[in-house]
């Protein structure tokens, strides 16, 4: 799964670079998209549906209004000068995430590794199941202890279904 998981932040950093680059702003709406569908992705890897759910309805209507926008305007950037400077801040760029990426592996080394679990909080919920009444361990967490966060993700999910009902609403109108 870590190699899946690499592969597919590998596809999603090569589309990020093509999206700064393109020339054509609705082939860089397009490689964008990339990254968001290719986040969805990476979630379900992660096995956590909910997010990529959200996800998947957000980037969605956000793809759908940057097409309509790029549509309704000019499709091509206009021609500016590269110069060196520009070259030394990438490069400064690319040597700063590369210190990042160090620390940050660094930091993470003492961590569980991928896939093993602690049970830290593994305990508490299924004590806390107990108290809920719940049959269900999981329907237990999610309307108890998580219940704000699940509201929330409805809360999501319902926007971003009006959203898109009022988008073709609108376009169905012209």
């Amino acid at each position: 799964m870590e190699l899946m998981l690499a592969v597919i932040l590998g596809f999603m950093i090569i589309a990020a670079i093509y999206a700064i680059h393109a020339k054509d702003l609705l082939s860089a709406i397009i490689a964008q998209g990339f990254v968001g569908y290719g986040l969805v992705i990476c979630f379900l890897l992660l096995r956590a549906p909910d997010i990529a759910l959200v996800q998947i309805v957000v980037e969605t209507i956000t793809l759908i209004f940057m097409v309509a926008v790029v549509l309704d305007s000019t499709r091509k950037e206009l021609d500016v000068q590269v110069d060196r400077k520009q070259y030394r801040i990438a490069g400064l760029s690319v040597l700063f995430m590369l210190v990042l990426l160090f620390y940050f592996n660094r930091i993470i080394a003492p961590l569980d590794g991928f896939g093993e679990h602690s049970m830290r909080m593994a305990e508490a919920y299924a004590e806390g199941a107990g108290q809920t009444g719940a049959i269900n361990l999981v329907a237990g967490v999610l309307w108890d202890f998580r219940g704000y966060d699940t509201l929330g993700e409805a809360v999501v999910l319902f926007a971003a279904a009006i959203g898109v009902v009022t988008i073709f609403r609108l376009t169905g109108k012209n």
